[in-house]
């Protein structure tokens, strides 16, 4: 009786392997690698500095990996031919190289960090767009004012007069200087292709410098975990020519909608997955109030609430201060209700998950959007 041959899993045939090898560098071909390959030169600097500092730990970690599988099999039990000595304790040798090693790494590693860290601060200015293109000194950085809010950003252009939500336009090879702030909790600004991360919190004012040195459409997200709406807290980045940057303000200056603070207090309030809007005209102090923290009605600005000098009760109060602890008379001090204690049940604390993320409307309407990336 002739016996049939075995046959082979079908999961197991050259054919299915080579397929399944080939999906697997598909499926890896989509990896957005944008931060180790990034458009802009500050964020070019960043992805260096993380290649060189893997690099130089790579320089410990594989010769320690290769030596442990080397000592494994040179002094396995059944390899009669390697020297054993029991009684030995010390090497000079060995001890220099095991120690002057990782010296040199954590000083070439701290050298690399510290002039690192200093070029790429995000409060200083660029000198330069690009290697071998420094900044003239008549170019001035497009000034660009970013509030988070829950859960958009908005983007305030003080030169051009305009503003947009959940979208940045800014004009190819020119440095643009972001002033940041929040409207509640602590978020992170991050637009991976441009610059690193950088915090927004309120009452506080951070600064991040960057540069895009293509045109494109580039992805900017939250970098920080800010709530419910954190998942779409997303916008696109959109580097234009100058030519085009002047026409998209155009664009965005027939807007009817102004941004004054009435407009800024719709805009706060919690909303989801909103999609661009234009502002055709700004109020010039909308985010000086903002950092201060008075946009509504009947607060006092933060700026105002302390002075230079001793904190004394010694002389009288200023016309345009405002009447603070350290100028009432010890009589006058006392309780105060909580400003921003919640009223009412949280919603979805009788019914959780029902009516707790209804909060995707804004009273303001979407505009239609002005087309940044026809050239990209």
């Amino acid at each position: 009786m002739t016996r049939r041959p075995a046959r082979r899993a079908p999961g197991r045939t050259p054919f299915v392997r080579h397929l399944a090898a080939a999906g697997a560098l598909a499926a890896l071909g989509g990896c957005n690698t944008v931060v180790m390959r990034p458009a802009g030169d500050v964020a070019v600097q960043e992805s260096s500095l993380i290649v060189w500092s893997v690099v130089l730990m790579l320089l410990i970690i594989v010769p320690v990996m290769a030596l442990v599988v080397l000592f494994a099999w040179r002094y396995r039990e059944s390899n009669t031919e390697a020297s054993y000595e029991p009684d030995w304790d010390h090497s000079t040798g060995l001890e220099l190289v095991i120690w002057s090693g990782p010296l040199l790494i954590v000083i070439a590693l701290g050298a690399l960090t510290w002039v690192g860290t200093h070029t790429l601060d995000p409060y200083r200015p660029l000198a330069r767009t690009a290697p071998g293109k420094p900044v003239a000194a008549t170019v001035r950085p497009l000034e660009v004012q970013v509030v988070s809010l829950d859960w958009k950003w908005l983007f305030i252009y003080p030169e051009q007069g305009v503003a947009t939500v959940n979208e940045l336009v800014v004009p190819v090879d020119r440095p643009v200087k972001f002033t940041m702030t929040s409207s509640s909790v602590m978020n992170a600004l991050w637009v991976p292709a441009m610059a690193g991360m950088i915090y927004t919190m309120p009452g506080m004012e951070t600064v991040l410098h960057g540069v895009l040195n293509r045109t494109g459409k580039f992805e900017g997200r939250s970098g920080n975990y800010s709530g419910a709406g954190f998942s779409h807290m997303t916008f696109w980045t959109h580097s234009v020519s100058p030519a085009r940057f002047d026409d998209w303000v155009a664009g965005v200056k027939r807007n009817r909608w102004r941004l004054d603070n009435a407009t800024y207090l719709k805009l706060a309030k919690p909303s989801e997955k909103v999609r661009p809007i234009g502002f055709g005209a700004i109020d010039p102090a909308l985010f000086r109030r903002v950092v201060a923290m008075c946009t509504k009605p009947g607060t006092n600005c933060m700026e105002n609430m302390s002075h230079a000098g001793p904190a004394v009760n010694d002389r009288p109060q200023r016309a345009d201060e405002p009447e603070g602890a350290l100028t009432r008379d010890p009589s006058q001090k006392g309780d105060s209700p909580h400003s921003t204690a919640p009223r009412g049940k949280a919603p979805g604390s009788t019914d959780p998950g029902a009516g707790n993320r209804d909060m995707t409307k804004l009273d303001i309407p979407a505009l239609p959007r002005a087309n940044a990336s026809k050239e990209a």
